[in-house]
């Protein structure tokens, strides 16, 4: 079993026990979150589409740690002008563990 579900304006193909990186939730760790934007649950088959969400499926989670991603250094140049620009950026992340997706 499967389910599409958005989470922070992203969606994210889960199943249960599946351990994935979300930006960053406002819940502290070990704290349960429910998602309710489900748009398609796959059940072995039995496959159910949102329009464009599900009403009735939840997919539930443990938020496990708040991180940081690695580094992504921007440079900007221009040739023989003396223009150079040097910023990093760091996206603020949230480790969580899919526990159950519900669709009645």
């Amino acid at each position: 079993m499967y389910a599409i579900v958005e989470i922070g304006g992203h969606q994210y193909r889960v199943s249960e026990d599946d351990v994935i990186y979300v930006d960053r939730l406002s819940e502290e760790e070990d704290e349960t979150v429910t998602f309710d934007r489900v748009l398609m649950v796959n059940d072995d088959g039995d496959v159910k589409v949102g329009k464009p969400v599900l009403d009735d499926a939840t997919v539930e989670a443990t938020l496990l740690d708040n991180l940081k991603d690695d580094k992504v250094i921007v440079f900007k140049k221009k040739a023989k002008k003396g223009y150079r620009v040097k910023r990093g950026h760091r996206q603020r992340l949230s480790q969580i563990r899919i526990n159950s997706i519900t669709a009645n």
